[in-house]
């Protein structure tokens, strides 16, 4: 089947790109960089010909609150009635495990906009909700470091490298839609402080990490089990400790 990919060329949609391409799919990745915009609507209607799946792993390019409402809405708004027009008849789009909690946060309350406009779109949908990634315990470092010191507020996480993200996705892209929200997630629950010392403990990284009260996720209060899984999550096999033992 003709699987288009927003975001195809980011680290996730090429990864799924590939995945598709090998097991037999006609997979095309559409970003910006490819002439396709989700914003403006530019390329959408000429990509979108033929296409049965239309997965949007696309990220707004800004997190500031008000711009990041804005891509969320915009893009899949301007998506969904491509779509509509084209026949497409399944919609996949990635989220984040804990959106529905961590309202808190302007991010999050733009990826729930994003959810909410699909589900009243009238196609047939799977949305695909993912932990954090292996890859982004140092830029989840970063976005919390006040001089030498990374302030995290007490919780657990358990993340998944984005292969075993990009699996998922597929395996749900080329499936029937379940008209609601799947789960995705890795092997290992870690306190978020845990995850974060072992990340940049890979890179010989000196900062000082420190467990914090009135620390938040991305603007966002944390309880123990926000960035948890529900029980039927699907649980990936990749181990944080193997992963970032590749890395060496």
């Amino acid at each position: 089947m003709k699987v288009v990919v927003i975001g195809g060329t980011g680290l996730i949609g090429s990864k799924l790109v590939g995945k598709l391409n090998e097991h037999g799919h006609e997979a095309v990745a559409a970003a910006p960089n490819t002439g396709v915009n989700t914003l403006t609507g530019e390329g959408l209607a000429e990509v979108l010909k033929g296409a049965s799946v239309v997965v949007d792993v696309s990220n707004s390019p800004s997190f500031e609150d008000e711009a990041v409402m804005d891509f969320f809405r915009t893009s899949t708004t301007n998506l969904l009635k491509a779509e509509a027009e084209a026949g497409v008849t399944h919609h996949v789009a990635l989220s984040v495990v804990g959106t529905e909690r961590l309202q808190g946060s302007g991010y999050f309350r733009a990826k729930l906009a994003q959810e909410e406009l699909i589900k009243a779109s009238g196609i047939a949908y799977s949305i695909v909700h993912a932990t954090q990634f292996f890859e982004f315990a140092k830029g989840l470092a970063d976005g919390v470091t006040e001089g030498d010191t990374v302030r995290l507020p007490a919780a657990k996480i358990q993340p998944i490298v984005s292969d075993d993200v990009a699996a998922a996705v597929g395996r749900t892209a080329v499936g029937s839609p379940v008209n609601g929200v799947v789960e995705v997630a890795g092997p290992e629950a870690f306190e978020l402080e845990e995850f974060i010392r072992m990340g940049l403990a890979a890179h010989d990284d000196p900062r000082k990490i420190v467990t914090d009260p009135q620390a938040t996720y991305w603007g966002a209060e944390l309880q123990e089990d926000t960035l948890l899984p529900g029980p039927d999550a699907t649980i990936a096999e990749t181990r944080f400790a193997d992963w970032l033992a590749q890395q060496k």
